[in-house]
């Protein structure tokens, strides 16, 4: 009897101090997310703990190659997607750090963080916007989804379809993607991934025998990196073309598709601000160790 009362009593004044037995709110829940965007022109986003993307969709205002990866720095654990676009209807800007990051980032037409294009005749042909969107795994672990693409190029029709995963506890998120040629698989096509190096303000290294490229550059008073990485067999070529044209500054890893069209690699970013890697030489290392 003792024993119950004192259960009792314990937990009443648990509810009167409004502790333990509340539940967290889904605003602060700490989980791997994706979700398509029609209020904010059919952007698709993703996020995990540690970092946050988004691609442009069929309703961007921007026209031209506009499937870049645009980066959101983040630096809580908890998700923000939802918040940060639902300020955004109310007129409270992502592009102000309100205490829990922001976007800074400039993507464009350019390849930003990790947006692939194919290479011909020593130039990249990437694709506009997405067409289509598919989201296979929404777990709070880890988020997986498919993105859409259509264009056309001097060999023809070419159809790409991106499968992005991203996990909690990563700072890079994966991608396999499918290529296809006048709807046959497009194997052995030349691909590339870019990385914007916005009109040469970041610094590029490399490192062909890891199969990784990186940039380093200061945005808005803090340090960012962003990287990309591919098995280190698969690595054609790194090239480095530097531009005074807006959105046109990469580093580039140039790689293949196989014989079933496909291809495969992983890219992201670290901003200092979040604490976690801070700086140019621990982020070559974090890349360099990245299983793929």
């Amino acid at each position: 009897m003792k024993k119950r009362l004192l259960l009792t009593v314990c937990t009443s004044l648990l509810l009167s101090v409004g502790c333990a037995v509340q539940e967290k709110s889904p605003v602060d829940e700490v989980k791997a997310y994706a979700k398509f965007v029609p209020e904010r022109e059919d952007d698709f986003a993703w996020e995990n703990d540690l970092v946050a993307f988004r691609m442009y969709g069929p309703a961007s205002k921007s026209s031209g190659t506009v499937s870049g990866v645009d980066c959101w720095l983040k630096r809580v654990d908890y998700s923000i997607l939802d918040k940060w676009y639902d300020n955004h209807q109310k007129g409270i800007s992502y592009h102000v750090d309100h205490g829990e990051g922001h976007d800074p980032y400039h993507v464009g037409t350019s390849r930003g963080c990790g947006g692939t294009a194919v290479w011909l005749n020593g130039k990249p042909y990437p694709a506009g916007a997405y067409k289509a969107w598919r989201v296979i795994d929404n777990s709070q672990e880890k988020v997986t989804f498919e993105l859409d693409y259509a264009w056309k190029i001097d060999l023809g029709d070419l159809k790409e379809t991106k499968r992005i995963t991203l996990a909690l506890g990563s700072q890079l998120y994966k991608v396999e993607s499918t290529f296809l040629l006048n709807n046959k698989p497009a194997k052995n096509l030349a691909v590339a991934v870019g990385l914007s190096t916005h009109n040469s303000a970041a610094s590029t290294s490399a490192d062909k025998a890891s199969g990784w490229i990186a940039t380093w550059e200061q945005l808005k008073g803090y340090s960012l990196g962003t990287g990309a990485k591919i098995s280190a067999e698969l690595v054609d070529d790194i090239i480095h073309i530097p531009s005074g044209n807006k959105d046109e500054s990469h580093i580039w890893l140039i790689s293949h598709t196989d014989e079933q069209g496909k291809f495969r690699y992983s890219a992201g970013y670290a901003w200092q601000r979040a604490q976690h890697i801070q700086t140019m030489a621990a982020w070559q290392k974090y890349l360099k160790n990245s299983p793929l």
